[in-house]
């Protein structure tokens, strides 16, 4: 049964290559799910009683800081539509020649949040990948992101100025790193945001253990693992799972016995292998509809493409998982619209929708907290040399000095500053306050409280 009706849609032809291989998950296999899927399902909050709705997906809009204002238009045009639920930003908050400083994620990330629905960020290629690259700075791609997850990543709710709760799989003690990755549930349906960006997933050809990847590809099979087990314990009827990066869902490579005989041959990798086996595992355990939503890397006619490429182990399509790939024609004055509802025969509506023409761009953007300036320190009176320093206080106790010992003291050379009595070699202890004396203003009473730790959060 088809679960995509599509608006101002023609279908473009794509290769169906081979089935996928479906080998072992990953070795080792992954963490036992009982204990966790009890810890993350928790009740369902008020918005997600909504059973007819419809939410917008847009990506690539900001390319450089003249993108600024056209993609505040473009989300204000999209709060305007009552019936939509919430906007999700598909990745890719910069341009590939963009310097990845802190400073322009702070301004970027304060754009989103002026969304009048709540808004979902999904990290692109340009958001961390391509920070190694010399016009972007020449950054380290894994400390990009981790800056990500501790700042457009920090809250446990959505952006927008009507935020919606997200479980982040962060709450996983195991998973703690992966704030990026995030599920929450709308009316029927449980929808899954992953970190899988292209071109080909991160996924690194040099020598040694490529750790990011690795670590990473464990953390999304157990989120897309979780999600299939939530969505059968809340009875929902359908899943949609959204990444950046192109999966290339046709591509097939056969399993071949002997592949270490063949000399001189080194085929690139397929970063998104362990991903597209996890989708089939996902269809198999939730036999519901599964939509996966990504950016398209080829221009599509109608601005997007639905199709069902993915194939099991026997070469048999995935009928149960359909694929939309988005490529809007003009990503500042389109984005898609897809509406859901589960009385219809398709479920799922997608269409393009146009910003009206009569909207005014935007004059200002939103405004950032500045940084304030250090305070210069007042200037300091020049002392005068050492004739002319009051003499030391006497302290109390102690006896007078009397003139022979004065003479004792070691003498400064005048063209030294000198002319006087040597300094005092030791400081005297500070004189205590009697109890009876009052207190300075703002000094404490106690005797003094030893620093408490903080405990950071999870």
């Amino acid at each position: 049964m088809p679960i995509i009706d599509a608006r101002r849609h023609s279908q473009r032809p794509r290769t169906f290559r081979a089935a996928l291989s479906i080998a072992s998950m990953l070795a080792g296999g992954l963490m036992p799910l009982a204990a966790t899927f009890g810890f993350l399902i928790a009740a369902a909050p008020a918005y997600a009683a909504a059973r007819n709705y419809s939410f917008a997906v847009i990506a690539n809009t900001m390319q450089s800081s003249a993108d600024e204002a056209p993609t505040q238009r473009l989300i204000d045009a999209i709060g305007r539509e009552r019936d939509v639920s919430f906007i999700v930003y598909d990745g890719n908050l910069k341009g590939p020649k963009e310097t990845c400083h802190d400073a322009l994620y702070e301004r970027r990330h304060a754009l989103l949040e002026t969304s009048r629905p709540a808004l979902i960020f999904i990290p692109g290629q340009h958001d961390w990948v391509d920070c190694a690259t010399a016009q972007a700075g020449g950054f380290d791609p894994v400390e990009r992101l981790d800056q990500l997850r501790q700042t457009l990543f920090s809250d446990p709710n959505s952006m927008g100025q009507n935020p919606i709760a997200l479980t982040r799989e962060s709450e996983v003690s195991r998973f703690r790193p992966y704030r990026e990755n995030v599920r929450w549930l709308m009316g029927d349906t449980v929808f899954v945001g992953l970190n899988a960006p292209g071109p080909n997933n991160h996924y690194l050809t040099a020598g040694g253990r490529n750790g990011e990847f690795e670590d990473r590809v464990i953390a999304n099979a157990f989120w897309l693992e979780h999600a299939g087990e939530y969505a059968k314990r809340r009875d929902a009827r359908a899943i949609v799972v959204f990444i950046q990066g192109d999966p290339d869902p046709e591509r097939y490579e056969r399993p071949e016995r002997f592949a270490w005989l063949r000399f001189g041959r080194n085929p690139r990798r397929d970063g998104f292998l362990e991903f597209k086996r996890s989708l089939v595992k996902l269809a198999q355990t939730f036999r519901g509809p599964v939509l996966v939503i990504h950016s398209d890397d080829e221009r599509a006619s109608a601005g997007f493409v639905i199709d069902q490429p993915l194939r099991n182990d026997k070469g048999n399509l995935v009928t149960n998982l359909t694929r939309v790939a988005l490529a809007p024609h003009d990503r500042l004055n389109q984005w898609i619209q897809i509406e859901t509802d589960f009385g219809r025969k398709t479920p799922f509506r997608v269409s393009v929708r146009d910003v009206p023409r009569q909207m005014p761009m935007p004059t200002t953007q939103p405004a950032l907290p500045r940084e304030e300036p250090a305070a210069s320190m007042p200037a300091v009176p020049a002392l005068g040399p050492a004739s002319e320093l009051p003499p030391l206080l006497q302290t109390p106790g102690q006896p007078q000095p009397d003139s022979q010992q004065l003479e004792q003291l070691p003498r400064i050379p005048a063209d030294q500053g000198g002319g006087g009595y040597g300094p005092a070699t030791s400081i005297p202890p500070a004189q205590s306050v009697p109890p009876s004396q009052p207190h300075a203003p703002g000094a404490s009473s106690a005797p003094g409280v030893p620093a408490s730790s903080v405990q950071r959060g999870p």
